[in-house]
């Protein structure tokens, strides 16, 4: 959250959310990443992914086409707008990263990555949409 907070307060006088952000990273980062594969990265449902990229599709930076062997498939890829914004958006996003780590000592943020890394990899089965949402209680 607070995280989120800081690239938030960064952001704020551009016209990108930070679950924006989020996908059209993913999406420059893997040129021609699915739809669901997409959703299944970024740990958002595919509901609100699919609205994510209508938004970034709507400003221009990001490009839908249907797969070729499976038209129900949508393949997404910057457009040259969307990559012009993220060059110039990246610099700022790693200040945050920077300011975030800037209470640690170079060594230790190294550490902290790793440890951090090490935490994400062994709980990856827990990073999907709706993971630790309470079940409803039947009557």
């Amino acid at each position: 959250m607070i995280s989120t907070a800081v690239i938030a307060e960064e952001f704020e006088e551009e016209d990108m959310s930070v679950p924006e952000w989020a996908v059209l990273t993913i999406i420059e980062n893997h040129p021609e990443i699915d739809q669901s594969r997409l959703a299944e990265v970024v740990a958002v449902d595919k509901t609100n992914t699919g609205r994510l990229v209508d938004q970034l599709e709507a400003k221009g930076l990001v490009k839908r086409r249907p797969n070729d062997s499976d038209r129900r498939v949508w393949m997404l890829r910057c457009t040259p707008l969307g990559h012009r914004i993220r060059k110039r958006l990246r610099p700022r996003a790693l200040a945050t990263q920077e300011r975030l780590l800037s209470c640690l000592e170079p060594a230790d943020r190294e550490l902290f990555i790793e440890l951090m890394s090490r935490v994400v990899r062994a709980n990856e089965k827990y990073v999907r949409p709706g993971a630790g949402r309470r079940k409803r209680k039947s009557r």
